[in-house]
């Protein structure tokens, strides 16, 4: 599994990143796709995981995150895919669209968009989420009209508000529903709340966590990537 992820940060919160973080990010990312833009050649189809710390597998090993798990059942299942790990600690939708353009340099057949969580716990608008989820799929298709298109919805805890928690919960499934994606309702499904299966931020899932969303997950992509 090749990884693009880049820790900024111990929470799924970052602070304000100054121009140098920014710079760094951009450049990792950079480098780390002109790495594996060549895995595709080896494996045949490439599936590519966009997201926050959850994806990139903050606190825990490389290969406990969910991608890397998911990495595992694809090859136990002898499909030809190549993982990309695209999750960035701290990343919103905003930013997972600023760097779409980068990841989608090389062909991606499956695009799971595992973002949304640092929106909504920054309290941003949820038609601003909407929006930028849209654009990131608009942006995929026009590179690649066969793309496969996975969301992977977030929820917000009710300390919120009922309106907010339920106009960003909503968003999820109308992106899914006008792009034809396939929608994981919830990426914490079984893990969000269970003190047990998440670190000491009560956030970031522990390792046994991550395997639980990998199950969710691959619930979801299995049949796609059967399919081919």
């Amino acid at each position: 599994m090749r990884s693009l992820t880049l820790s900024a940060g111990s929470s799924c919160l970052r602070e304000d990143d100054s121009r140098r973080m920014g710079k760094l990010k951009f450049w990792v990312c950079a480098c780390a796709l002109a790495f594996c833009l060549s895995a595709s050649v080896l494996y045949g189809k490439t599936i590519v995981f966009l997201g926050d710390s959850l994806t990139a597998g903050y606190g825990v090993r490389p290969e406990q995150s969910y991608p890397a798990l998911i990495a595992e059942k694809i090859r136990a299942a002898n499909l030809p895919y190549e993982v990309v790990n695209a999750g960035v600690s701290g990343d919103t939708s905003a930013d997972g669209l600023r760097r779409i353009d980068w990841l989608l340099q090389r062909k991606v057949d499956v695009l799971v968009i595992a973002l949304g969580a640092n929106d909504g716990l920054r309290g941003l608008p949820p038609s601003s989420l909407k929006a930028n989820l849209e654009a990131i799929i608009e942006k995929a298709k026009a590179k690649n009209p066969q793309m496969q298109i996975v969301i992977a919805g977030m929820q917000m805890p009710p300390n919120l508000g009922a309106d907010y928690t339920n106009k960003f919960q909503e968003v999820f499934a109308e992106v899914a529903q006008k792009n034809k994606a396939v929608l994981i309702p919830f990426l914490l499904e079984s893990v969000g709340g269970h003190r047990d299966l998440n670190q000491s931020d009560s956030i970031h899932p522990t390792a046994a966590g991550q395997k639980v969303v990998a199950e969710t997950i691959w619930r979801g992509l299995e049949a796609i990537l059967r399919r081919g």
